[in-house]
């Protein structure tokens, strides 16, 4: 896409912060398999793991994701991208679901507001990360270049 930055100069920065989010999302999920250790896979009880509502369900889907981003960030080549764009919409999607059915027993990973909250942030720093993260050739940039000043 001609609007997304190639090559952005604080391309590191961005990209190392895709990798504290995944290393964030392992290590809450790890903390949250030891905390809810014993209990039912998708238990709906008091467990909190740094401030967030968390069973066993939801702690391997944040080492699931938390491991597929810090993968990402390690093989490079466009692929972090890829997959930080992706996730990012799934996180927030699961975020919006998790507010929904907070009160309900639908909610299978035992959301709170404030994991809700935490997980609408990772979301949009996932999705900033994965905007600003692209690697082109120079005539991609150049490309780009011409097509921001048009704008």
């Amino acid at each position: 896409m001609a609007h997304t930055p190639v090559n952005h100069p604080a391309r590191p920065i961005f990209r190392a912060i895709g990798g504290l989010t995944g290393l964030y999302l392992v290590a809450f999920g790890a903390l949250g398999i030891i905390a809810s250790a014993g209990g039912d896979l998708f238990a709906q009880d008091d467990t909190r793991v740094l401030g967030q509502g968390t069973n066993l369900g939801f702690s391997l889907l944040s080492i699931l994701l938390g491991g597929a981003i810090l993968a990402g960030t390690v093989i490079g080549r466009n692929l972090d991208v890829l997959i930080n764009q992706w996730l990012a919409y799934v996180v927030m999607a699961v975020s919006l679901a998790g507010l929904a059915f907070i009160r309900t027993e639908a909610n299978i990973f035992n959301f709170s507001v404030v994991t809700v909250i935490v997980l609408m942030v990772i979301g949009l720093v996932l999705l900033m990360v994965g905007m600003y993260g692209k690697v082109g050739t120079d005539d991609e940039r150049e490309a780009w270049e011409k097509a921001r000043l048009v704008l």
